[in-house]
């Protein structure tokens, strides 16, 4: 296991990433002030978010009904605990957006390779 999104299970049979980037941002907040600069003040912890990225090769790596799952668990619109491959709790996050391309078609249209973004947002 790569990782885990409540029961969802990142690994090369299902949505194998091969990057992940994640980005913190911390909140000040500024005061103008008559002759001198603005104010700033610390008011914490702001947006964390990650994104997945990666390659679907169905019957080789991964498989599409590993999107399907994603996407209705996006639909509850619930947050979920992910962990690490190593077990460690990351946080409370939500699946804020998904993006897929496929390429290299079949005869009957079943993409071959497809590529996906996977966005997701810490709420706790």
């Amino acid at each position: 296991m790569m990782m885990s999104l409540d029961t969802f299970l990142f690994e090369i049979g299902t949505l194998p990433y091969e990057q992940l980037a994640q980005t913190w941002n911390w909140r000040h907040a500024k005061s103008d002030r008559f002759g001198a600069r603005a104010a700033s003040q610390f008011l914490g912890p702001g947006d964390e978010t990650m994104r997945l990225t990666g390659r679907l090769y169905p019957g080789v790596v991964g498989n599409h009904s590993s999107l399907d799952r994603i996407r209705e668990m996006a639909d509850t619109g619930e947050s979920y605990t992910l962990l690490s491959g190593r077990q460690e709790v990351l946080g409370q996050f939500t699946i804020r957006s998904l993006d897929l391309s496929s390429e290299t078609f079949m005869v009957d249209g079943f993409a071959r390779k497809a590529n996906f973004t996977l966005e997701l947002e810490r709420v706790d």
